[in-house]
């Protein structure tokens, strides 16, 4: 999966608008069960199973919608991440490449045509700046590749938690159909229950996902930083000196 910003957008807008319409629904659930099961002619084992019923889905859907609420804090991440990778190529990765191949002993054109100390003291000087910015890029590519990576998942992410968030909403609506109708069993209680536990469990595999494509990322940046420490390129920390 590529990432889109406008996908990606459609796919918040979505998740903000179904979180709304999963917490007005939710709040149906109880009336709707309290008053098919306070009516005259529903028998008392046939109330308990609807509120029984109504209880543990407005329980499950709680806590699916404090979780999809939870995880939309972090929705600004992804397109950030995408934006930021494009500058670590065009910003970073290609003023690098600029002054690599600028300081490369071929583009030295100077040396051509100037001899004596000067000009070996100066293209002594010259010669680590190509390594220096080589590393440069080589680790904006990475950055770029971690951060667009982590865009792509977070995509995926929120994809899957709509996909999740509308499936509990059917799954909902169905519920307080038949809250409010006679025609109750355990069985169909059980059932809705099961529905709403098995929604549960796709978030918590969504999040633990996510972490795990995440963990990735986190270990290549790990990589970055140690070549920035490389001594190589850069001798003492520093770029190194383009004088003699």
């Amino acid at each position: 999966m590529a990432f889109s910003a406008a996908q990606y957008t459609a796919a918040i807008d979505k998740l903000n608008a179904k979180s709304e319409t999963l917490s007005q629904k939710l709040n149906k659930v109880g009336p709707t069960a309290e008053s098919t099961a306070n009516k005259w002619y529903v028998p008392g084992f046939i109330a308990k199973a609807l509120i029984w019923c109504a209880n543990k889905i407005i329980a499950l859907g709680n806590w699916i919608w404090k979780k999809i609420v939870d995880c939309l804090k972090g929705a600004a991440v992804p397109i950030t991440a995408f934006f930021d990778a494009h500058d670590w190529q065009v910003k970073v990765r290609g003023k690098a490449s600029e002054v690599g191949g600028a300081t490369a002993p071929d583009a030295l054109t100077s040396t051509k045509n100037w001899t004596g100390d000067g000009a070996t003291a100066y293209t002594a000087a010259v010669k680590s700046q190509p390594t220096a910015a080589t590393s440069i890029e080589t680790s904006a590519d990475k950055v770029a590749g971690a951060l667009t990576f982590s865009a792509v998942a977070g995509l995926a992410f929120y994809v899957a938690l709509g996909v999740i968030l509308v499936k509990f909403i059917a799954a909902t609506i169905a519920a307080i159909v038949a809250l409010g109708s006679v025609v109750f069993s355990w069985a169909g209680a059980a059932v809705i229950v099961e529905e709403a536990g098995v929604n549960s469990g796709l978030i918590i595999a969504a999040v633990t996902t996510l972490t795990a494509a995440l963990g990735t990322q986190a270990q290549q940046m790990m990589v970055v930083e140690g070549e920035a420490r490389d001594g190589t390129a850069f001798p003492g920390g520093h770029w190194p000196k383009a004088t003699a």
